[in-house]
């Protein structure tokens, strides 16, 4: 719509409103129309965030911490609690006191880490209850679904855990943003790191998420070991939510390989992980070499739920609540003191967009979604756990460091089953953000 249509459209009624013929002045009333679509524009005291987060189904876990973390960041937001990392962010335009001076008020729903139930969550978020962001999700089908929702009504969407390369590759959208890293990333972090301790002469066999995280994680991983010198032997797919594993195990012990890279994640890593051990995966030699287990993508939740058979295995992490750096000591801090638990992975990313989301609001100076959009876009940040962190404008994927670990040998507890390998800084991890491609499309205002 032109702005030539929109100027028309509010002078008539604005000189229905005065009575006299007038038109308000040209910048009043291009501010008020825009004012008036930008969907779920607050007109009270408060102003409403919706996460959507599994709390059923294969990535439960996950969502639960999730939760928790969008509960506490919500606290911090309206001056509760301790504040967390909202004194160590930096640059930071957050208070403690509300945004924009609205207190922040939230809704949430089980997305069952389905891309349905959550795309319907989302949509009732924003349609009954007046969400004006969404974030959440354990699953890069459902981010990938919810923001092409959220860009088709004009909500942004701060997505969760997603790792799938086309969530700010191919499928990426102007209003949806991406703090987690993604499987690119752990490929280029974890392949030199087992090539390290496996040697280069090996023959990979992979078991693959069937979804699209499952499917950039796979590719990812064979450029990455292939272009060392591994071989892949087979790549086969699995369902998603899978408790029965034995099928797809039993062809690796003929197969010649004597690395099984398992593209795997939550319940599905934990039960695929243990049943491969239970097998005998790890006790084998297959080419004169002791056979190996990979799991490209790890997390403390994962680790409790596998119990011993993580032990020494190698995987990537986003974050890990054991970073000695001030903010990680301050949000671990918080959520230890509101939960009794570390937090994981995933809780970690869930409370950092939602802290990014508000203090783009602040910075931006309103809640409308094309101008939020610009705050976040190219935005540089410190002090969220990650280091020094770059928001990218080119694709709204945030360049920072990422982490190899590996299962501990003699954990002291059940929060201390990974240790932290290397930290692999922002230069190794970042790339040209073309290509993945996709187009991230306009950023207009939208009427929900």
């Amino acid at each position: 719509m032109s702005f030539k249509v929109i100027d028309r459209r509010v002078f008539l009624r604005n000189t229905a409103i005065l009575g006299a013929g007038l038109a308000a002045p040209m910048h009043f009333v291009r501010g008020a129309y825009a004012e008036d679509v930008s969907c779920n524009m607050p007109k009270g005291d408060t102003v409403t965030f919706g996460w959507s987060v599994p709390l059923t189904g294969p990535y439960a876990d996950e969502g639960a911490d999730e939760l928790k973390a969008f509960q506490l960041a919500v606290k911090h937001l309206n001056g509760e609690g301790d504040g967390g990392m909202i004194p160590t962010m930096k640059p930071g335009a957050l208070k403690g006191n509300g945004v924009l001076g609205k207190k922040v008020a939230q809704v949430h729903g089980d997305s069952q880490t389905k891309t349905d139930a959550a795309r319907d969550n989302s949509k009732r978020m924003i349609e009954r209850d007046g969400a004006i962001m969404i974030s959440g999700g354990s699953s890069s089908a459902e981010a990938v679904a919810v923001q092409s929702l959220c860009q088709d009504m004009g909500v942004i969407h701060m997505s969760g855990l997603t790792h799938s390369n086309d969530t700010t590759g191919k499928d990426k959208k102007r209003y949806g943003f991406r703090h987690f890293f993604n499987a690119y990333q752990s490929g280029v972090a974890l392949g030199p790191v087992i090539g390290e301790a496996y040697g280069k002469d090996r023959k990979a066999y992979h078991l693959t998420a069937d979804y699209t995280w499952g499917w950039t994680q796979e590719e990812s991983m064979k450029a990455a070991t292939e272009a060392m010198g591994w071989q892949t032997v087979a790549a086969v797919r699995t369902p998603l939510g899978s408790a029965d594993f034995s099928q797809y195990i039993t062809p690796v012990l003929n197969s010649g390989a004597d690395v099984l890279i398992l593209n795997h994640y939550g319940k599905d890593m934990v039960n695929s992980l243990t049943q491969s051990v239970q097998f005998g995966l790890r006790d084998k030699e297959v080419n004169g070499k002791k056979f190996e287990i990979v799991v490209p993508l790890f997390s403390e939740l994962m680790a409790q739920g596998a119990g011993d058979a993580v032990k020494g295995i190698y995987g990537t992490s986003n974050w890990d609540w054991k970073l000695d750096d001030e903010a990680t000591k301050a949000f671990t801090k918080s959520f230890g003191q509101e939960y009794g638990a570390p937090p994981s992975q995933a809780a970690h990313t869930c409370y950092v967009q939602a802290l990014l989301y508000a203090d783009a609001c602040e910075r931006a100076g309103t809640f409308f979604a094309p101008a939020v959009i610009k705050a976040l876009e190219g935005f540089e940040f410190d002090g969220l756990g990650n280091g020094s962190t770059l928001y990218r404008a080119e694709d709204h994927q945030c360049m920072k460091s990422c982490l190899v670990v590996r299962g501990k040998e003699t954990p002291k507890d059940k929060y201390d089953l990974m240790e932290i390998v290397k930290v692999v800084p922002r230069e190794v991890t970042t790339y040209d953000p073309s290509i993945f491609g996709g187009e991230l499309g306009p950023s207009d205002a939208k009427q929900c």
